[in-house]
Parts: C-alpha cells; structure tokens; sequence
C-alpha cells in the first residue's frame, strides 16, 4: 500500500455522529423537564448548530460560545424558559457516552493501522472526542488524535493540518491521505494542505464545491481497495 498515513475525520465518516447527536439532544431535553415528539425541535437546532459551526470554522465565533449558543437561540426561538448552559453541560456529557459506529469503521482501522499509522483529525471538542474514541472500541488502531480545541485552528486551516502532521510518526505528503466526509473542511483542507483525499460520501450527493477528492467511496469498506 502506498499510503502510510491516513488521516481520518472522526464525526459521519468513523462514527455515526448524526445518531449519537439526535439522541443526547433528546435526552438533554427530557432532563430539563421536556417530553413528547421532540424531531422539529431537534432539526432546528441541528441548522442552528451548523451555522454556529460553519461560523468556527472561519474564526468568528469560539468553541465556548457555541456550546451554549447553540442551546440558547434554540430555546429563545421556541419560547422555552430553560437553561442553556445546563443543557450544554448535560448535551456535552451525553454524547461522550453516545457511540455508533459506522459499519465497517473498525475493519478499516484495523487493516490500515496494519499497513502504517492512523490518525484522527477533528474539529470536535477534545475531552469528548478522545472518551468517544474510546468507548468505540477503536482506541487501540489509532496512533494520535489532533483536535482543532488543542491546535486553535480548525479545519480547513493549512495551520491545523500542520499541527496534526506534527504528531505523525513519519511524515510525508506523498505517503499521506485524509478521509472524511466534508468537502468544506477535510477534502478543501487536504487540497490546501497538497495532500492526498478520498471522500466519504454515503448518500452519493454531487459535488459542486471547489474540493477536488482523489478518491471517492460510498461505504468504508471501499475504502481499502480504492487505496490498495
């Protein structure tokens, strides 16, 4: 295998966030004293959610901020009397524990960390990330964890790729290639950065982004031959 280092977002490409997400946001709400059909309130904060993050990942607004905001627009949009920081605390401690993974992610770490080094790169928050990682059973594949928490610039930075190559054993841009699932953040930053990508893109949307993917797979487990 010509690639030694892979470089894996961690959120929609190993783990199923989108799952873990919906079901933490739910059980943050119950324990504020909210029941019943709770899918519109959650597709709301999740637009409310992405646009603060989109927001980060420019530099306009920090990590901090957007744990409450997030919760506080939410619930000032929908008129709940509720608080914001207890429920960014109770969503925060939630999704630590909340862990699905994507089918064919730990085959794929398994075989790829057999053939050189993998590792994490992630605009998450960092405690959360590594407990994640942990409860995923895939701890023991992966050689580091960079998080644009610890770095202070999140992808598609050049700066924090920089940062995560820095934790690589070896590192050589012929021999290294990122995988994820956004082509805003880790196939545009891999470009940035003159490394090489594949883009993991399960539902088979079309791109008409400025990214530029070397590969493309719909399943992780097209992974290892596309790169064999």
């Amino acid at each position: 295998m010509r690639h030694q280092l892979f470089l894996f977002d961690l959120d929609d490409t190993l783990l199923d966030f989108k799952a873990s997400e919906q079901l933490s946001f739910v059980r943050t709400l119950q324990a504020l004293g909210i029941s019943g059909d709770m899918t519109a309130l959650f597709l709301q904060y999740q637009t409310i959610n992405l646009a603060l993050w989109r927001a980060f990942e420019t530099g306009s607004v920090s990590k901090d901020f957007l744990k409450v905001e997030r919760f506080r627009k939410t619930f000032m949009e929908n008129g709940l009397e509720l608080d914001p920081e207890a429920a960014s605390r109770l969503y925060l401690e939630s999704l630590s524990d909340t862990v699905v993974l994507i089918d064919g992610a730990v085959q794929l770490c398994a075989t790829l960390a057999a053939a050189g080094e993998v590792g994490i790169i992630t605009n998450g928050v960092e405690a959360i990330q590594n407990q994640r990682i942990l409860k995923s059973g895939l701890r023991d594949y992966i050689s580091f964890v960079a998080t644009s928490e610890a770095c202070g610039y999140a992808k598609p930075d050049v700066r924090f790729f920089e940062y995560a190559a820095q934790m690589a054993r070896p590192f050589v841009k012929e021999q290294a290639i990122i995988v994820g699932d956004r082509l805003d953040a880790d196939i545009l930053g891999a470009n940035r950065y003159g490394i090489e990508s594949c883009w993991f893109n399960p539902e088979r949307v079309a791109n008409t982004s400025e990214a530029v993917p070397t590969y493309e797979a719909s399943s992780l487990h097209d992974i290892i031959r596309l790169l064999a």
